[in-house]
Formats: structure tokens, sequence, C-alpha cells
């Protein structure tokens, strides 16, 4: 039986609103506060939205499955994906001129990327303690690897459904469970000591992150961002391959060469699938759907725009001498007994 995991600890009013309701039987909600914090990286905002997504992957221990579809948290949640993706369009401003091959486009957004490379900094630089908790960072993504951009599938048709499929198909191990990219992730957990259980560590991963796993969400549940979610995967899948590379490294230079398996596997599948995505994912779908390749262009954009964001926040924490994560992982995890402070949400009786 596949396990959930346990709600999180509440960030602000609109996160302790919601999971105070999800340890009840479904009900309107009202009374429903506005989130703390801005929407590209605030606490409260990326917690609750990021709770509201995940009642469409595993959801959490105890809550009831009608939760789900929900008509108040599809409101509260389409407020706040109207002000995220708002939040982004703002900080990314259009391009001057519509781009007409956008493979190339691709290829050259990669090469003019600035911002702090993190992976070179783990590659030569980082400690054991800092490369954990870049692993814990990228637990909140990795441990369902893939499955955001799978709910593009049923979007797309030709020749971009046909390479999507063939790109998730290896990310989902070939026909091999064992070598599912998440289940891979798991073990590279394992083999350092950390907790690979799905959500795990959710109460230590900062907004910064969450945003970075919203917006691969947010672009793969809605039909009208399909083009976004193909520019998200077209270039995660261009930039992974030299970065793994580096991550593979640290952890030898390290001494950890044993829990290398993940790192290695991504540099050879990605090697393939940089093409792929380029050109029979991303180019394809600019070919035959010209409408979204300005949301192709978004997608790319937006990922890099989020992970420099989350490279600095990372960088700049150890530059201090300090965790990167909201909890460090050599301090205990909080107590879950008094988590939940009175929500402003109408009230509603308990489940016994």
């Amino acid at each position: 039986m596949i396990s959930r995991p346990p709600l999180p600890r509440p960030r602000g009013a609109l996160s302790a609103c919601l999971i105070d309701a999800l340890t009840r039987d479904p009900h309107p909600l009202d009374g429903i506060p506005a989130p703390d914090g801005g929407p590209l990286d605030g606490e409260d905002f990326q917690l609750s939205l990021y709770v509201l997504y995940e009642l469409h992957y595993r959801s959490f221990e105890g809550v009831d499955e009608a939760w789900e579809w929900q008509p108040s948290l599809m409101a509260v949640r389409a407020v706040l994906e109207r002000s995220f993706e708002a939040a982004l369009r703002e900080a990314i401003p259009p391009e001057p001129e519509p781009v007409q091959d956008v493979p190339e486009y691709l290829t050259a957004l990669l090469a003019q990327a600035d911002g702090p490379s993190l992976s070179r900094f783990l590659e030569t630089q980082a400690d054991l303690d800092q490369f954990l908790e870049f692993v814990v960072h990228r637990s909140a993504y990795q441990l369902k690897e893939a499955d955001p951009h799978s709910f593009a599938i049923a979007r797309l048709s030709g020749r971009s459904k046909v390479a999507l499929v063939e790109i998730q198909s290896d990310e989902y191990g070939g026909g091999r469970p064992e070598r599912q990219h998440a289940r891979l992730f798991a073990d590279t957990m394992v083999a350092l000591g950390l907790d690979p259980d799905y959500g795990g560590y959710l109460d230590r991963i900062p907004g910064v992150t969450l945003a970075t796993v919203n917006l691969m969400t947010m672009f793969g549940i809605h039909r009208r961002l399909r083009g976004a979610i193909v520019g998200h995967l077209a270039l995660l899948e261009m930039d992974s391959t030299q970065p793994n590379r580096r991550y593979g490294n640290a952890l030898r230079r390290l001494g950890r060469g044993d829990a290398t398996e993940f790192f290695d596997e991504h540099v050879e599948a990605d090697a393939v699938h940089e093409a792929i995505a380029a050109h029979d994912l991303a180019g394809a779908l600019a070919v035959d759907e010209p409408e979204v390749a300005p949301d192709i262009v978004f997608g790319a954009r937006a990922m890099i725009l989020l992970d420099a964001r989350l490279a600095q926040h990372l960088l700049a924490s150890w530059e201090r001498g300090e965790s990167s994560l909201l909890v460090a992982l050599r301090e205990p995890a909080r107590s879950r007994g008094d988590l939940r402070p009175l929500s402003a949400c109408g009230r509603w009786p308990r489940r016994p």
C-alpha cells in the first residue's frame, strides 16, 4: 500500500486554514484569509498552493479523498494560481520579437543564462552537509519525478505527444519499476542516510523550493498552459546532463561514490533526451500549434527564473554559514502536537 505523508506544519493564516479544514469532513469553506507573503516564494503562499496541488498526487494521511475536487478549495487554488502566474509574467518581460525557431532559442537561452552555478559549487566546494541539504531540496520534486509533466500527455497530439511519451517512458524506468527515476532518487537518499519517504522533509523545505515544484504542477494541469509545461520540460532535459555529471563528481569527491547512480543515470538518459525534448517535443509543438509558442518560451524562462532564485538562496545561506532549510537537518523535527493554530476559516466539526 502506498503511504501518504502527514499534513505539514502551517506557515501562516491561509495554510493554517486549509490544513485545519483537511482534518475534517469535506465541506464548503468561508472566511478564507489571504496568504501571508508574496507569490514567488512566500512561505504561506507556496505551502498553501503545494498542499492544494498534492491532493492531485498522493494527498495526505487522514485526508478524505473527496477534498480533491471540493469547489471552495478549487476557488482558493484559482486565486493563488492567478497571483502566481501574474507575478511570473511580470518578472519575465516578453521577447521583443516572436520566436521563430524554438529549439534554437532554447539552446541560446541556456547559453545566456547568468546567475550562480549551484552545480559547480557542489562539484568543487560543498561539504557533505551542504550536499545533503541540496538532496532534501531536490526531494520535493524528484520523489515524484516526471509526474507533473505527465499531466500534459492528454493535452498533446501527434509528434509532440509521441516525444513526451518517449521521454516519460525512460523517466518511469522503461518498464522496470526498480529503474524509475523517483525510485533511484529514493535509493540515493537511503545511501546518504536520509529519509526516502515521500513528503518526509516538507516541514523543512522553504517556499523558494516549493515554488519550483508548484510551477510544474500549475503548468501541467492546465490545458491552456500546455505550451509552458512543454517549454519547462524541454529546458529541464536540455540542462540536465552537465549538472548531473557535476553532482556525481561532487559525491565522488566527498567519498560517497556509492550514492551516484541516480545522477549517473541522468547523465546517460538525458544526453539522449536533449535532442528529443528540443526538436521533437518543443519544436514540433511550436510548428504544429504556433499559437502556443510564446508559452513554450514562457515556461522555459519561468523555470530559469525560479531555479536561479533557489540557487541564490542556497548559496547565500551557505555563505552566511546557515542552513538553507527551514529546519536544519541536524536539528530534530518539531513536534506535531500543536501544529495548527486557530484558523480563520469557517468552523466544521472534526472527524471522529
